[in-house]
C-alpha cells in the first residue's frame, strides 16, 4: 500500500475513533432533551466505582462520619483521669510538656486541670464515659471507643484538612471523594457524597469546602452540601421565570459549546460536566424529597428531638438517616461547637446537651430499620484538649484523643487504647488518622493500599504511605 494511502487510512481511523467518543460523551447529555428541546428523562448510568465489587468481603455500604468541630475534650467526655483530678491546680509534671508541642499555652505556667464532669458506667459491657451523655449511654454496648488517637497538626484548619483528606496540603481529594471514586453511589439521583452541617455550645471554628472537595479526583467525586433551611442545594432549581422550555435551550447551547471544547482539549472533565448535568436534573426531584420531611411519623421526631428542617444537629441526623436510606455513600456531619478555652465545664455539658440525643436516636433508627448491620458511624473530632488548664478551660491537644466507632463491622462495648495517667499523651495501641482511613476502607471492602489515583506521575491514596488496620474494634 502507498504511503499516503496508509496515512489517510490512519487518518480515517483516528478521525472515526475521535468523533465516535465525542458521540458517546454527548449522547449521555442527549438523553437530558426530547425532541422539542424540553428536559426529558434521563437515561444515563449511575458510577459503579474502580473497586466495584470490592476485592474483599464489604461489611459497611456507606459510611455515616459525625465531626464534632472544634475538638472536644477527651478529658469531659471518654477519657477517665482521676490522677488528674487529684493534680488539680498544681503544676503539670516537666516529664509530660518539656519541648512538647502546645498551642496558647506555650511559655505559660502550666498548671493541672481537673475533669469537670463525673465518669459513670454504661451498659452491660460497662463502658466508662461521661455522665453529659445520658443518651448515648443507652447505646454503650453498640459503641467501640478509641482513647489513643494521635493527629499532627494543633490549629483547627490543619487537623480538619488532615482528618478528612489524609495529608495537610490543600487541594487532596476528600475521604468522601476517595470513597465515591472507589465503591460508586448506590444512588443515581443524588450525591455519592452529602455534606451537612450545624453549630451551638462553644467557639464555632470554621470549616473550609476542601473537607468534602474531590481535589485532583475528578469534580464529579466531590461532596454536596445540603443546607437544611431555605433552598437545600444552591442553584439546583430553576431560576424565576425560567420555564422547562428555556432551560432546554440553555442545556442545548452548553451541549454545543460541551462539543467543541471536547473537539479540541479532549478533557475527563467535559464528562464530568455531562455527568454532572444529568445529576442535577434528577436532583431537582430527589432533593426536595429528601428534605420533605412530612412523611416522618412523630414519635421518629420526637426521638431526634427536632422539628425538621431547622438547621440544627438533630435535623441533620433524621437527614443522615434519610440519605442513608437513599443509597448515598458517605454522608457527613459538621457540628461546630466544641472549642471550649474557656468555661469548659458549662460549655461542654451545653454542647453535649445538643448533640447527645440525636447521635443516640440515629443509631437506634438505624438498627431499628436493619441499616445499622451495613452502615459504619464514626464520631470525634480534629483533636483533643490539654490537661493543662486555659483559665477555666483547655487549649488543643494533638497527642491525644477519643473517637468512637458503630454498626458495620465494629465489635460493640469495647474500648481500644489508653493514654498516660494525666491524658496527656496516647500510650497504650496508639492509633493514628491513617489508620482510621485504612480501617474504614478495610470495611468497605477495599485494602486501603490498592484505593490508587494517578496524578503528576504519582500514585496517591488516601492513606499515603501509611496506615494500618485497627483489628481489635473489628467484629
Amino acid at each position: 500500500m502507498k504511503l499516503e494511502h496508509r496515512i489517510a487510512n490512519q487518518l480515517n481511523r483516528r478521525s472515526f475513533l475521535g468523533q465516535a467518543g465525542i458521540g458517546l460523551g454527548l449522547t449521555a447529555l442527549g438523553s437530558l432533551m426530547n425532541p422539542g428541546g424540553g428536559l426529558a428523562k434521563p437515561t444515563g448510568q449511575r458510577w459503579a466505582g474502580v473497586r466495584n465489587p470490592p476485592p474483599r468481603p464489604v461489611k459497611a455500604t456507606r459510611v455515616i462520619f459525625l465531626c464534632m468541630a472544634g475538638g472536644p475534650s477527651h478529658l469531659e467526655t471518654f477519657d477517665h483521669k482521676p490522677e488528674l483530678a487529684k493534680l488539680h491546680g498544681k503544676p503539670m509534671p516537666e516529664s509530660f510538656t518539656k519541648g512538647q508541642q502546645i498551642a496558647q499555652l506555650q511559655g505559660k505556667e502550666l498548671k493541672a486541670f481537673g475533669p469537670q464532669h463525673e465518669f459513670k458506667r454504661w451498659g452491660q459491657s460497662g463502658q466508662e464515659f461521661t455522665h453529659i451523655f445520658p443518651h448515648l449511654g443507652k447505646i454503650a454496648d453498640e459503641i467501640a471507643i478509641i482513647r489513643s488517637m494521635q493527629t499532627e497538626q494543633i490549629t483547627h484548619d490543619p487537623p480538619h484538612t488532615f482528618k478528612h483528606t489524609g495529608s495537610l496540603i490543600a487541594g487532596r481529594p476528600a475521604m468522601g471523594s476517595w470513597i465515591n471514586y472507589g465503591v460508586g453511589s448506590e444512588n443515581h439521583a443524588l450525591p455519592g457524597c452529602g455534606v451537612l452541617t450545624s453549630v451551638g455550645g462553644g467557639q464555632s471554628q470554621p470549616i473550609a469546602a476542601r473537607q468534602w472537595h474531590s481535589g485532583f479526583l475528578p469534580s464529579r467525586f466531590q461532596g454536596v452540601r445540603f443546607r437544611s433551611q431555605g433552598d437545600p442545594v444552591l442553584y439546583v432549581k430553576n431560576p424565576d421565570g425560567v420555564n422547562r422550555e428555556q432551560q432546554g435551550d440553555i442545556v442545548n447551547t452548553v451541549q454545543g459549546l460541551n462539543r467543541l471544547a471536547n473537539e479540541q482539549f479532549r478533557d475527563p472533565e467535559i464528562e464530568t460536566r455531562i455527568a454532572q448535568y444529568e445529576m442535577a436534573f434528577r436532583m431537582q426531584a430527589s432533593v426536595p424529597e429528601l428534605m420533605n420531611i412530612s412523611d416522618e411519623p412523630q414519635h421518629i421526631l420526637d426521638m431526634y428531638g427536632t422539628k425538621g428542617g431547622d438547621g440544627s444537629y438533630a435535623g441533620n441526623c433524621l437527614l443522615a438517616r434519610r440519605l442513608a436510606e437513599r443509597g448515598v455513600r458517605f454522608i457527613q456531619l459538621y457540628h461546630r461547637g466544641w472549642d471550649h478555652h474557656g468555661g469548659i465545664k458549662k460549655g461542654i455539658e451545653y454542647t453535649a446537651g445538643l448533640v447527645d440525643k440525636a447521635t443516640a436516636a440515629l443509631v437506634t433508627d438505624l438498627r431499628q430499620r436493619g441499616l445499622l448491620d451495613d452502615t459504619l458511624i464514626v464520631y470525634g473530632g480534629e483533636f483533643g484538649r490539654t490537661p493543662m488548664a486555659q483559665g477555666n478551660g483547655r487549649d488543643h491537644h494533638i497527642k491525644a484523643f477519643s473517637m468512637w466507632l458503630a454498626g458495620a463491622g465494629i465489635k460493640g462495648g469495647v474500648t481500644h487504647g489508653a493514654t498516660d495517667d494525666l491524658g496527656y499523651n496516647a500510650v497504650k495501641d496508639v492509633v493514628h488518622v491513617h489508620d482510621l482511613h485504612a480501617t474504614m476502607l478495610h470495611l468497605l471492602g477495599i485494602p486501603h493500599k490498592q484505593l490508587t489515583y494517578r496524578f503528576q506521575g504519582r500514585d496517591f491514596r488516601l492513606t499515603d504511605v501509611h496506615g494500618k488496620l485497627v483489628k481489635p474494634i473489628l467484629a
